[in-house]
């Protein structure tokens, strides 16, 4: 069973019934975004439209503004604990309000940081993280994209890329498409970390927000595209609710 399949639901109605309501309405304002749009981007790009004005912390997962700091360090001291070098240069894809970003930022070098996000809201709110967090000086690149084939970046450029809570959100096409162009853009020796949400059977979406992979068949997706992928193992005993998958070269 699936968080998709009506009995699950049911059943979870029954022991959050505080919870209806607010699903209520996001399924109301989900179909109706649905019916404006034409694809996944432009639809989750209205999602978070709307998210955003109401919190950006809320729109990139973070439920208080102490969990959108302990999530944002969490993933800042795996990355430095795996490998993360001052001097290295990262992509982050959904790089959000910056909630991993700002330490990111501040660690690396002077322009060592490139942040890309399909919402130009969220990147309005990570631009005010910039300053409230002192890191103009650094001088971070952030950018809107519309799709995820970095034609517009130069080969062979960065030594980390990063997506933390994107592949979740992601029908297979886009992380196909993902996977496709990433390899062009990493240097030899880098790496490619990404999380998402994990599932052991039938894999499904909910409401078109949040979809639920195996791990196999990211990694059989990974090697298609000549990439080498493998499962982080040490993530899991995070406190979060998302698996990790590395891609290197071969």
């Amino acid at each position: 069973m699936t968080r998709s399949d009506p009995i699950h639901q049911i059943r979870y109605a029954v022991r959050h019934p505080g919870r209806i309501v607010p699903h209520l309405r996001r399924l109301a304002r989900d179909t109706w975004i649905r019916l404006r749009t034409d694809d996944h981007v432009s639809y989750y790009r209205a999602v978070m439209k709307s998210d955003t004005a109401r919190s950006p912390e809320a729109a990139v997962g973070s439920k208080s503004h102490a969990r959108w700091l302990a999530l944002g360090q969490m993933q800042f001291d795996y990355l430095v604990g795996h490998g993360l070098r001052p001097e290295h240069r990262m992509l982050e894809i959904g790089c959000g309000n910056l909630r991993a970003g700002r330490l990111f930022i501040d660690y690396l070098h002077g322009s060592g940081y490139y942040g890309l996000d399909i919402s130009p809201d969220i990147l309005v709110a990570a631009q005010h993280t910039l300053a409230e967090y002192g890191l103009r000086e650094k001088l971070p690149h952030l950018t809107p994209v519309r799709d995820l084939r970095f034609a517009f970046l130069p080969d062979r450029h960065f030594d980390v890329v990063h997506a933390h809570s994107v592949f979740s959100h992601s029908p297979l096409h886009v992380i196909d498409e993902c996977f496709a162009h990433v390899g062009r853009v990493m240097k030899p020796g880098g790496w490619f970390d990404f999380t998402f949400d994990r599932t052991e059977g039938r894999e499904h979406q909910v409401l078109r927000e949040d979809f639920y992979y195996r791990t196999e068949t990211l990694l059989d997706l990974a090697a298609r595209h000549g990439l080498a992928a493998r499962f982080m193992d040490d993530w899991e005993k995070l406190p979060h609710k998302q698996s990790k998958i590395r891609i290197t070269l071969p």
